[in-house]
């Protein structure tokens, strides 16, 4: 099983900027696609970024595209959410999953992971 720990969540102005990282461990994460999701008050659960591990193609929801970054560093098994340009709108609490069979629609199913984080308040103020 796949353990991930999510840090760097905190209080920010609108068009600040946050780094989240997510911390992953277990024998076999490396065969796994990594995402980050949010969920926001009165709102769904929602894909945000995914990436690869193996690979290092990403895929990105378009309310973010062009504003978070998502990238892994191998050395130190973390997957990390560059979130730019932040809006109020962002706002949410963020959650870090890993999953085996990740490709096409799939990246935006919260079904298709097995593994999640516990999460990390993200707080855009206007």
């Amino acid at each position: 099983q796949v353990r991930l720990e999510e840090s760097g969540g905190g209080l920010v102005q609108a068009g600040g900027s946050l780094r989240l990282s997510c911390a992953a461990s277990g024998r076999t994460f490396r065969s796994y696609g990594m995402a980050w999701f949010r969920h926001g008050p009165g709102k769904e659960r929602e894909f945000v970024a995914g990436i690869d591990w193996l690979g290092g193609s990403t895929i990105y929801a378009d309310a973010v595209s062009g504003r978070f970054t998502i990238s892994r560093d191998i050395a130190k098994n973390t997957v990390y959410v560059q979130m730019n340009s932040l809006k109020p709108e962002d706002t949410a609490v963020y959650y870090c999953a890993a999953g085996r069979t990740l490709y096409g629609n799939r990246w935006y199913l919260t079904a298709a992971y097995d593994s999640w984080g516990q999460g990390t308040q993200v707080t855009v103020s206007s």
